[in-house]
């Protein structure tokens, strides 16, 4: 962060808690007592999570913001079959101690709720620390992942064998 960042970061934060007490915040520091990551949730994130929470798709593939951090977000859909996010977390890294905060952050937030299955990438550091966290939540991998790792690394079988795609998205 350059100078000034941390303090407008959490004034912001203040605020916001502040304009809605619903509003939910959690800051990570490294043992320099710099921000390592930021995680936060609305009063409508919370609500829709309550409602709509069962199945969590776990992205941090937004990724990179001008200095390289990953950009996470907890995702679901609601009842009218619309995205809706259930929290947010600018990141230092992507690490399992990073996760199981991050994980353990977000569990806090929702009033202890874990959602029943999760979606994520192939992030073995993910996976791992979902498991030590949310033991009983499922885990799943997102098929949009799978399609994307399938594209770059089988894409000579995708090229040569044009009914190879259709047959793969049969059994995927």
């Amino acid at each position: 962060m350059n100078v000034g960042d941390t303090g407008a970061v959490l004034e912001y934060l203040q605020k916001m808690q502040l304009d809605d007490p619903n509003f939910f915040y959690a800051i990570q520091v490294d043992e320099d007592d710099l921000i390592k990551n930021i995680f936060w949730a609305d009063e409508i994130m919370k609500a829709d999570y309550s409602s709509f929470g069962d199945v969590v798709c776990f992205d941090t593939t937004y990724r990179k913001n001008n200095e390289g951090r990953p950009f996470a977000l907890f995702v679901g859909v609601n009842h009218h079959k619309q995205t809706t996010i259930f929290g947010a977390a600018l990141l230092y890294d992507e690490t399992i101690l990073m996760f199981e905060w991050l994980f353990d952050t977000f569990a806090r937030a929702m009033s202890g709720k874990k959602p029943n299955t999760m979606l994520t990438d192939q992030d073995a550091a993910m996976a791992r620390a979902l498991t030590s966290t949310w033991s009983k939540t499922r885990h799943r991998l997102c098929i949009w992942n799978i399609f994307q790792n399938a594209a770059i690394h089988l894409s000579p079988v995708f090229e040569k064998f044009k009914e190879f795609a259709t047959d793969f998205s049969s059994c995927i």
